[in-house]
């Protein structure tokens, strides 16, 4: 398991890319470590009355080694987000990454289709490049959002395969509906032996059953609030199903983000069901 590191990281960009910001930062001793389904958690503002309580947890797009940065991309929601929106270059954050359990790579990987919704393509970029450098045949895409103002990676999708669906619930650009419209045919045609998906937690249960429906293994990254990013404060948990077969809530920060999607349980996302294991020890009854 890759340690986390704590920097100060130097804003070396941040620019608009459609309804998202992409922001570069130089963080010496990260990049090398990072895997795509790894993030970072942010603290943001100044220490003191200006800091917000709670780090934010970005997933990572990019990271490169050899100019010693890591680039996150998010959209501009609450309090947090427009502080990072504010940024210019040279400022400084205070960063640990990278955190998380990444998407699983097998050694000899299969065809795969990689299912994003909105700005959750960001990991599934790098992803696809490390299956291909492993010898996977082939990837396809599906990339979605509400609208094409939401869409992210698109062009970047297009430069690894020539398989990239389109859908928006609006029908503003590709197909009109969503990601899971195009799905079946895409892991028909490419033949693939696994799904990884990123995005809204109801977009990840509907790619699982459709990746299920077709003996596909589906790898999930959960979009669960993650407060402290490393585990100690039981904001993220969620209900999974162990390989014991019993169902434990476990902190999407670190046995996560990515899961087996078969293996969360959708329905209780997000509650507190009874007779779960070890929710009395986290005291979340």
């Amino acid at each position: 398991m890759t340690t986390p590191r704590q920097t100060n990281a130097v804003v070396v960009s941040l620019t608009p890319v459609g309804a998202y910001h992409r922001l570069v930062l130089r963080a010496e001793g990260i990049a090398e470590h990072v895997l795509p389904g790894h993030f970072a958690a942010v603290a943001i503002g100044r220490p003191g009355a200006s800091a917000l309580l709670l780090r934010r947890a970005f997933s990572l797009h990019r990271a490169d080694p050899v100019n010693a940065t890591i680039e996150v991309v998010f959209a501009r929601r609450g309090a947090g987000t427009a502080e990072l929106a504010r940024l210019r270059s040279g400022d400084e954050l205070d960063v640990i990454a990278p955190l998380g359990t990444p998407f699983p790579v097998p050694p000899e990987p299969g065809p795969a289709v990689l299912v994003g919704g909105g700005y959750g393509v960001a990991p599934l970029i790098p992803l696809a490049r490390r299956l291909l450098n492993a010898g996977a045949p082939q990837v396809a895409f599906v990339c979605g959002a509400s609208s094409a103002e939401r869409l992210f990676g698109v062009a970047e999708a297009r430069c690894l395969t020539g398989r990239v669906a389109i859908t928006t619930d609006d029908g503003s650009a590709g197909r009109r509906g969503l990601v899971t419209g195009p799905l079946p045919e895409l892991i028909a045609r490419t033949e693939a032996t696994a799904v990884y998906a990123c995005g809204p937690m109801g977009m990840l249960r509907a790619v699982t059953e459709v990746a299920e429906s077709h003996g596909v293994r589906a790898w999930t990254a959960v979009e669960e609030a993650m407060a402290c990013g490393v585990g100690a404060c039981m904001s993220c948990v969620l209900p999974v199903v162990g390989d014991d077969g019993v169902a434990r809530f476990v902190r999407a920060c670190v046995d996560g983000p990515c899961f087996d999607g078969t293996r969360v349980r959708w329905d209780e996302a997000g509650t507190l069901p009874a007779g779960l294991e070890g929710a009395e020890a986290m005291g979340l009854h």
